[in-house]
């Protein structure tokens, strides 16, 4: 392929298409409301009904600019030469990692306004967390309501598995093929 102008050294990039289209950040109603509940009973039945409605959302996953290289400018000033986009994980009081993810642009920002949000689905985030050896998930970390995503929900959300909400009861809904 031809070296483009536009991308000296041929770097060339591309954007993949958004799995939301006309996503514009608001946190769904439902999904805060739930987490509020849960927040509120701490009952097991308002924790699987969080996850669930979570399951049939999207999630921010928060990326940050990590130097990989620093250089000085002739005035002395340390400067990023280069740069990586990295997952944030946060490590928990017994040393396991968390994975972030917020549900809404509100949330994200008021963590980390410099923070970029990158929209996936729960069991994607829950993927990601398991191959970064993370033991969790943490929801929207600086509140309004924060919730920890964990153990066996996690590990059957990471396989592809999602929650669903029968009213009666909880099962989980896993992609054909599998």
């Amino acid at each position: 392929m031809p070296a483009d102008p536009r991308h000296p050294g041929g770097h060339e990039r591309t954007l993949a298409p958004s799995p939301f289209p006309g996503d514009d950040g608001v946190a769904q109603q439902d999904v805060r409301r739930a987490l509020a509940r849960f927040a509120a009973s701490h009952s097991p039945e308002d924790y699987l009904r969080a996850v669930a409605v979570l399951c049939g959302d999207r999630v921010l996953v928060p990326v940050v600019a990590t130097a990989t290289r620093l250089g000085t400018t002739t005035g002395g000033l340390t400067s990023d030469k280069e740069a990586e986009m990295a997952v944030v994980m946060m490590q928990r009081a017994d040393g396991g990692k968390a994975l972030l993810g917020f549900t809404g642009l509100d949330a994200l920002q008021s963590w980390d306004p410099r923070a970029r949000p990158v929209p996936v689905t729960l069991d994607k985030v829950a993927e990601t967390a398991m191959a970064e050896s993370a033991v969790a998930v943490l929801i929207d970390v600086g509140g309004p309501y924060p919730l920890v995503i964990d153990g066996e929900v996690l590990a059957a959300l990471a396989q592809g598995h999602r929650l669903v909400d029968l009213g009666d009861g909880f099962g989980w809904a896993m992609p054909a093929g599998m």
